[in-house]
């Protein structure tokens, strides 16, 4: 058996039918539509919680009242110290870039026309159609991994994603209704998040399973097909703990762009594929130095390994060019990032 072709109409009647009504439900007891800053700070279910409570304690400091104010009370290092612990730091980077565009190049207000949008820093193709069919009620086509995995099993694709992206962007686009297209897209994204899941998708439940071509082949977990990950390299270096006799730990801030950038970090070599050097040859202080152990980090891209090295410098030793001392109390709010912080309790355990 195959699936039949799906009728955009259709489909969307059955999603406001099954699922959309939950969406409605819930802005209704939420008292406002979905917010801006809920759709551009980001997506990931693990982080939802603690995202709140981060911006609720910079709120309650001043920080975040709305986006006219963020560039004006809130430095980037404000922000990436709200944001450590979160992972995916560009994304605090482009948080703080973008308010200070929409501030200064659209007068405090998002633009309600995607291709607006995607000139704005950190916004691509799904946070510009997001916010342009739940912000402002536009049609726009949406996808998320869940839309993905939700056309892939209904036409059982078997070219992997990111191969199958414009055929998938294709035929949402063909189901992406003009009526309430911001209900429409957080219903899909909803429906693949609750029913259609990546495992065990619950297909009787489903209002798309009488022709998903996936549930019919009864492995409709199957789809999307995965593309074989490579190996993650793997890199090594030394990270440097030092503190001064009062107490006070020795850091820097990384370059504004690239992995980590604007991040506070404890000093270290460069981090490469061959083994670390000599420590005595690229410690930020002459001073006794003892290695401590080392800790295991992984990133998207690569694996990282740093042997840690620990010492006690006299007070009022003055710190190299580019770097500070940072005053105890005022470990806990930097930002640093989790890598920094397993080196930290690596030096300190």
């Amino acid at each position: 058996m195959t699936a039949r072709v799906l009728d955009g109409n259709a489909v969307a009647r059955a999603i406001r039918e099954e699922v959309a009504p939950g969406v409605a439900a819930f802005t209704a007891t939420a008292g406002r539509p979905p917010g801006l800053g809920i759709v551009l700070v980001g997506d990931d279910p693990a982080s939802h919680v603690y995202v709140r409570n981060k911006i609720r304690a910079g709120m309650e400091a001043g920080m975040f009242v709305d986006l006219q104010q963020l560039p004006a009370t809130a430095t980037l290092d404000d922000v990436l110290g709200a944001w450590a612990g979160l992972g995916y730091y560009s994304r605090a980077r482009n948080l703080h870039a973008c308010a200070r565009a929409v501030v200064e190049r659209h007068g405090g207000r998002f633009p309600p026309d995607e291709a607006a949008l995607r000139t704005l820093p950190g916004i691509g193709a799904y946070t510009a159609a997001a916010i342009t069919a739940i912000a402002f009620g536009r049609r726009a086509v949406v996808v998320d991994g869940n839309v993905e995995r939700i056309i892939t099993r209904y036409h059982t694709i078997d070219t992997p994603p990111p191969a199958a992206r414009a055929a998938i962007r294709a035929a949402a686009d063909r189901l992406t209704p003009r009526h309430r297209p911001g209900d429409f897209a957080q219903a899909m994204m909803d429906l693949g998040a609750t029913i259609c899941t990546p495992r065990s998708p619950a297909c009787p439940r489903c209002p798309l399973a009488e022709g998903c071509a996936g549930r019919l082949s009864g492995d409709p977990a199957r789809w999307p097909v995965k593309a074989r990950k490579p190996a993650k390299p793997e890199r090594r270096g030394l990270a440097f703990v030092v503190h001064d006799a009062t107490g006070r730990l020795l850091a820097r801030t990384r370059a504004e762009k690239g992995l980590l950038g604007g991040m506070t970090e404890v000093p270290g070599s460069a981090w490469a594929d061959a083994p670390p050097p000599d420590p005595e040859t690229v410690a930020p202080l002459v001073a006794r130095w003892r290695s401590c152990g080392g800790i295991t980090h992984v990133f998207t891209h690569f694996r990282l390994e740093l042997t840690v090295m620990t010492a006690v410098v006299p007070a009022g030793t003055f710190p190299p060019d580019g770097m500070r001392w940072l005053d105890p109390d005022a470990v806990a709010g930097a930002a640093l990032p989790n890598v920094m912080r397993k080196v930290l309790a690596r030096a300190t355990g």
